[in-house]
């Protein structure tokens, strides 16, 4: 900060701040001169008013605005009131992110960003003003002015702009760092890296990752410094390694990395030995399997001479595992494995790994299984992989299920007998199915189901994963309870107590007229409502006609209550049927009518026959007042060469009937008989 003192006007050269091998330099010069302050320095300049009008009488630079100006003139020229003062600086966010801006002010203080307003206190106080504003600044480079203004009394001003770094706040990521390079010594095997630095201001450093080529990189990094250079020795193994350098800011955003700077090592030593060697006999000879070695291209494997003790090399491949084709040889067998570079260079041998060829090892677990009861049987089916099950297969491998009852497999499991069985491949997942029909189970029995598999040696695998279901009855529902009935302008509405059977599926409801007899002929079902309270709408005209209506339970295995045991309840509809009959239309017009499932209104619909219909002009469309007994108006529709013509009633009410009367205005200006069409919008609750 360059503080500017109060002082008496008097007649001064300007002084000017000048940046200078990173020093701020105080320089001569006319006020009227030009005056450049190097980024991050603010500019600032001194007016004699408060509209920040005119020349400035003082121009400079300023590192930090913290002034304590009080009652006097804050720079020569300058009154001790109604003066003002503006810094500005350009300078690169980097990545830019949330920042906050810290103000203190006495009088009033703006602050702007691009031009854009942040900070607005502009008024005059006779105390400090304090306030923290946050911001989110673009990426890139970008201008601040601050003007503050003092119109009377003390004068002081304070202001910061901080980038805010909690990482429940900032989540913008550094920019990747730029311009890097890497050399590399072969003589003292260092590499060195270099980048040029981040413009962040909540940068807390950098961190350098090397992997080997053809490897991703690792998580942690190699190392983290604060420096824009790193040192390196890496292994001189003649493999190629690459470096990037990703910035990291204070609230841990890590940025891209940079792209991919390699060097390559000369290659001196041998790889390691491999690790883990395992033999075993199998189905087609003894498997032999090891760890990879990092930076080996090649492996070396090696049977021991049981009469010589020396060893002979059995193959050499680029893998980590073999098959060595001894067939069902369960005689021991010593082996040795190791591994080559690039270069050619051998590492040491394993350690020796003897087995006795004899197949202990159990297939892989069936996957996948799925249960699925039914009336008359359970149905069982589950996956394993192509390969090895393939040979295991032609090879007298076979599957077994088990069973047990309960909630667990237990050691007592039954090994089930399937009544049907069979295998499908599916080429894209390289896969069998198995399909498995048990019909040796109890009804209503809760069984736990696994599977295994077995090879031709007799080692079975683990069961496959279990799966626990309970099995079909024979009882049919019990009869449902508490049913009513309530007529409705759009139906008759049933509800009912839910069954507290814990298998139901659904529930059927369905309407029926007395019969002379005492019987009753079933006229069809009622549509489905909602399933808590259960509930069903028999959707009907309501024209104060009586009907039976009953409902019954159907489970989940297709068991329905007896017909002598369904609920039952006779109920009489409303009555709301206009003046004027419908289905009685004589013609030309006739009105036709229906119900829709959805709540949205249909449009209402009639049709024309003869040859009156052409010197129809128009249809004069009214509804059913029931409470005004009359016909209301609702509009007018020109005809159509449709056999079907429509009207739209989006206001017909949810939940009712409608009543529509429909006339043929003729071109004599006389009508036609009416049409009655009518329309049921129920409310499916």
């Amino acid at each position: 900060m360059n503080p500017a003192r109060r002082t008496a006007p008097a007649a001064a050269t300007a002084i000017v701040l000048a940046t200078a091998g990173g020093l701020l330099t105080a320089v001569a010069a006319p006020a009227s001169a030009a005056t450049t302050c190097t980024s991050p320095v603010h500019k600032r300049q001194f007016f004699a008013n408060t509209t920040f009008s005119g020349t400035p009488r003082k121009t400079d630079c300023d590192s930090k605005i913290d002034e304590k100006w009080g009652t006097g003139a804050p720079a020569s020229g300058l009154p001790s009131n109604h003066f003002g003062v503006r810094w500005t600086v350009t300078r690169d966010f980097g990545s830019g992110g949330p920042f906050s801006f810290p103000v203190e002010s006495r009088d009033g203080i703006r602050v702007y960003v691009d031009g854009v307003r942040k900070v607005d206190l502009w008024k005059d106080v006779s105390t400090t003003v304090k306030k923290t504003v946050n911001v989110t600044i673009p990426s890139g480079k970008h201008t601040l002015r601050i003007d503050f203004v003092n119109w009377t009394g003390a004068a002081n001003v304070k202001f910061s702009y901080v980038p805010r770094t909690s990482s429940t706040v900032d989540k913008v990521k550094p920019r990747t760092p730029t311009g890097t390079t890497v050399t590399y010594d072969t003589a003292t095997g260092k590499a060195r890296i270099t980048w040029s630095k981040n413009k962040e201001m909540d940068l807390a450093g950098y961190r350098v990752h090397r992997r080997p080529k053809g490897s991703a990189f690792p998580a942690k990094p190699l190392a983290t410094t604060t420096s824009t250079s790193y040192t390196d020795t890496p292994p001189p193994t003649g493999q190629t390694y690459y470096y990037e350098i990703r910035a990291v800011d204070k609230a841990g955003n890590e940025s891209t990395g940079t792209a991919d700077q390699g060097v390559t090592t000369p290659d001196r030593t041998g790889p390691a030995a491999p690790t883990g060697l395992t033999a075993h006999g199998d189905l087609h000879g003894m498997v032999l399997g090891w760890n990879a070695v990092p930076d080996a291209v090649a492996y070396q494997l090696y049977e021991r001479d049981p009469a010589t003790g020396s060893y002979t090399l059995v193959k050499e491949l680029t893998g980590t595992s073999y098959t060595h084709p001894v067939g069902h040889d369960e005689t021991p067998h010593t082996y040795v494995v190791r591994a080559l570079d690039t270069a050619g260079n051998r590492g040491p041998y394993s350690a020796p790994v003897t087995s006795d060829g004899i197949d202990r090892t159990a297939p892989a677990a069936p996957v996948n299984l799925r249960v699925a009861p039914d009336r008359t049987r359970v149905l069982l089916t589950w996956n394993t992989p192509e390969h090895p099950a393939t040979d295991e297969l032609v090879n007298d491998a076979y599957f077994t299920v088990l069973r047990s009852k309960g909630t667990r497999l237990g050691a007592d499991a039954v090994r089930v007998r399937c009544a049907e069985e069979w295998q499908t491949f599916n080429p894209s997942r390289r896969e069998y199915s198995f399909v498995c029909y048990d019909e040796s189970w109890e009804l209503d029995t809760t069984y736990t189901y696994g599977v295994v598999f077995t090879d031709w040696r007799g080692n079975e695998s683990a069961p496959s994963h279990t799966v626990t279901v309970t099995t079909a009855d024979r009882v049919a529902p019990q009869p449902v309870t508490g049913l009513t009935a309530t007529p409705r302008a759009d139906g008759m509405l049933l509800r009912w107590n839910a069954s507290a059977e814990g298998d139901i599926a659904s529930y059927r409801a369905v309407r029926g007229a007395r019969q002379a007899d005492g019987s009753v002929k079933w006229l069809g079902t009622c549509t489905p409502g909602q399933d808590d309270p259960p509930a069903a709408l028999c959707i009907d005209v309501p024209d104060g006609e009586s009907y039976v209506y009953a409902v019954y339970a159907v489970d989940r295995w297709g068991n329905a209550t007896a017909t002598a045991d369904w609920a039952t309840v006779t109920a009489t509809e409303l009555d709301t049927t206009p003046a004027e009959p419908i289905g009685q239309d004589k013609g030309p017009l006739y009105g036709g009518g229906g119900w829709t499932a959805s709540e949205a209104a249909w449009p209402v619909q009639w049709h024309c026959s003869g040859a009156l219909c052409a010197s129809v002009t128009e249809y004069r469309v009214s509804r059913w007042n029931p409470g005004t007994r009359t016909y209301d108006l609702l509009g007018t529709v020109a005809p159509t060469s449709d056999y079907w013509q429509s009207y739209g009633d989006p206001a017909q009410p949810l939940g009712s009937v409608s009543y529509y009367r429909v006339v043929g205005v003729l071109a004599d200006g006389t009508e036609t008989a009416a049409a009655h069409p009518w329309r049921i919008r129920p409310d499916l609750v």
